[in-house]
């Protein structure tokens, strides 16, 4: 395995590992570096996959430099090496929500992690990025995104995972139905009253870049993905309650 290296938008890098057993055609891990005064990596990757992420990330800049490190939520692969992170960046820390903080992390960091203001833009810079909690979407009741007003890039975790290796940006392309397939596949996502509203709610921010967990980042109508996503799963949502209330569930 290797760890492929592509800026997405200006001082943004998506850093990229194909692991080919986990599905058809393999699945990406993908983090995301914020280069600037202070930067910010955006999903730690899992423990095992540290020394191929910390090497990418060599490459972009000193990874004793690295300030920050965040994640949409507490998983192995989200999360995993976040210590190891601590340890190589002897000025980082854990950036996150406080409801995160407190039933998770102010145990789990090595050092103690600093919580995210709600809706507050914190300067890392030239760059400027918002911590915004979205409890259990796309899943986990921390469960978070961030946004960099800057570049208008929103870091949305799991939201719109798709299986397989495809390019490193993505123009205007269909999010929706490789999201759908890799749902049918894993059934990842908390389908709740709330899911929807939510990804509305994030639509709000007119996102330009799409940056994936999984897949390829997207640049074009970022509110529109969001928007026609959020339609998915309430119809899918629908067909779930429709068949509970008639006993075929």
């Amino acid at each position: 395995m290797h760890t492929n290296i592509h800026e997405i938008a200006e001082g943004v890098y998506r850093l990229s590992t194909l692991v080919p057993e986990v599905a058809p055609g393999g699945f990406t891990f993908n983090q995301y570096l914020i280069v600037d005064d202070e930067p910010l990596l955006f999903h730690t990757g899992a423990r095992q996959l540290f020394p191929l992420v910390a090497e990418a990330v060599s490459k972009v800049l000193d990874v004793e430099r690295l300030r920050w490190v965040s994640f949409g939520h507490v998983e192995s692969d989200e999360s995993g090496a976040m210590n190891q992170w601590l340890a190589a960046a002897p000025g980082g820390e854990v950036l996150f929500n406080g409801l995160g903080c407190m039933v998770s992390l102010n145990d789990l960091c090595d050092r103690p992690p600093v919580v995210a203001e709600p809706d507050t833009a914190r300067s890392l810079g030239t760059h400027a990025v918002r911590t915004i909690a979205t409890p259990h979407v796309p899943h986990g009741w921390e469960a978070q995104v961030m946004f960099d007003e800057t570049t208008s890039t929103l870091f949305c975790g799991d939201l719109f995972s798709q299986v397989g290796e495809g390019p490193a940006l993505v123009h205007d392309a269909d999010l929706i139905q490789p999201a759908l397939d890799a749902e049918d596949m894993f059934g990842a996502t908390a389908l709740t009253a709330a899911t929807a509203p939510t990804l509305r709610t994030l639509a709000a921010l007119e996102p330009r870049t799409l940056a994936l967990m999984h897949g390829p980042a997207y640049a074009g109508d970022g509110r529109q993905a969001l928007l026609d996503l959020a339609d998915a799963y309430e119809a899918r949502l629908a067909t779930s309650l429709d068949l509970a209330h008639s006993g075929a569930i």
